[in-house]
């Protein structure tokens, strides 16, 4: 199957996704749902970094797994490379995810502990058709060479003879290997340790670069997702409620809860010097079996109406390339959010 993209067109266009989960009861009766995605829509360019934030729960990595349609959403349309995902086959989407990579969060736990690196690099070209032992031997050399492993020193050993970092990298040597045109990172450096992350955050900078790809960049630290993208996400409860160029949306937030996320950030105060406690967003989440009516952020919401209970907000765009899903957005942005990131 060819996959092209048209000429100005999206990378990445996803529309009106919905994922739901039954939840099961005594007996394994089904009983209420999980909303875990509701009407989500985003578009990614080619060579993009798309920031995806949000607290715990808010859907994010549910949001990942349907755009790679494992599980496949309920509704909604995901297109990638022209090709809409949700009309393929199995064997169709097996070819089609060859140009998709996803790197998970565990290092460990994504890697066959019984395996040698070098075979868990070649496993990928094995399952799309490189037969030539040759040519497959040649690649993986390439490909440990290009995220920074000697294939002599590293190509023998097995996971667990490996620190987290460096599992990671396999990691993402196998997501490459195949030439993807995006890949998906769900929380990829959440488990490193600080020094660590940033040594694969400049791997992933440099092979964006030198591979010309993209990435669709899950994470709940909003600090380190302004670094890394060009565009920022942020989720609530299974929903958008902006999106917006990372450095615009994080000087300028307009959405009330993008504020309390930012305000939720610790840090040196760069005038004074003094500590600058975190005040997480108020409020417990609701649940996402019986979510409010209206916004679902309107339970915590210090602008709540009561238009905001009877009306579910859409995103719209009151700056260019900036949309928000609120009523009432927050007219004027506040200098302390950039200077809480400096």
């Amino acid at each position: 199957m060819t996959m092209t993209r048209e000429a100005g067109g999206p990378l990445l266009d996803v529309r009106d996704v919905v994922q739901e989960f039954a939840v099961r009861g005594p007996g394994g009766v089904k009983g209420a749902k999980v909303h875990a995605v509701s009407n989500v829509s985003f578009e990614m360019r080619a060579g993009e970094t798309l920031g995806v934030v949000g607290e715990t729960g808010s859907g994010k990595s549910t949001l990942a797994r349907s755009v790679i349609q494992a599980p496949r959403p309920k509704s909604g349309v995901v297109s990638f490379l022209g090709t809409d995902l949700m009309r393929l086959g199995r064997r169709a989407l097996t070819e089609a995810r060859r140009h998709m990579q996803m790197v998970y969060q565990d290092p460990f736990g994504s890697l066959n502990p019984r395996w040698r690196i070098t075979e868990l690099v070649e496993e990928p070209l094995r399952g799309y058709g490189v037969r030539s032992a040759t040519q497959r031997r040649a690649r993986v050399a390439e490909l440990l060479d290009l995220v920074g492993l000697d294939p002599s020193v590293y190509g023998g050993r097995r996971p667990h003879e490996l620190s987290g970092g460096q599992c990671q990298r396999v990691a993402i040597a196998r997501a490459i290997a195949l030439n993807p045109a995006l890949i998906v990172c769900d929380e990829a450096v959440a488990s490193l340790d600080v020094l660590i992350q940033a040594q694969v955050l400049n791997l992933f900078e440099r092979l964006r670069t030198e591979l010309g790809l993209s990435y669709l960049f899950i994470s709940h630290d909003l600090a380190l997702v302004k670094q890394v993208s060009d565009r920022v996400a942020v989720m609530h409860l299974g929903r958008l409620v902006e999106v917006g160029p990372a450095g615009e949306l994080y000087r300028r937030p307009l959405h009330p809860y993008t504020s309390a996320l930012l305000d939720s950030i610790p840090g040196l105060d760069p005038v004074t010097g003094r500590v600058r406690r975190p005040s997480p967003p108020a409020g417990e989440p609701p649940s996402p079996i019986n979510p409010p009516s209206g916004c679902r952020f309107r339970t915590r919401c210090p602008l709540a109406r009561e238009r905001c209970a009877q009306e579910s907000p859409e995103l719209r765009e009151p700056f260019p390339g900036h949309q928000v899903a609120c009523h009432f957005p927050l007219a004027s942005a506040s200098e302390d959010h950039e200077k809480r990131l400096t």
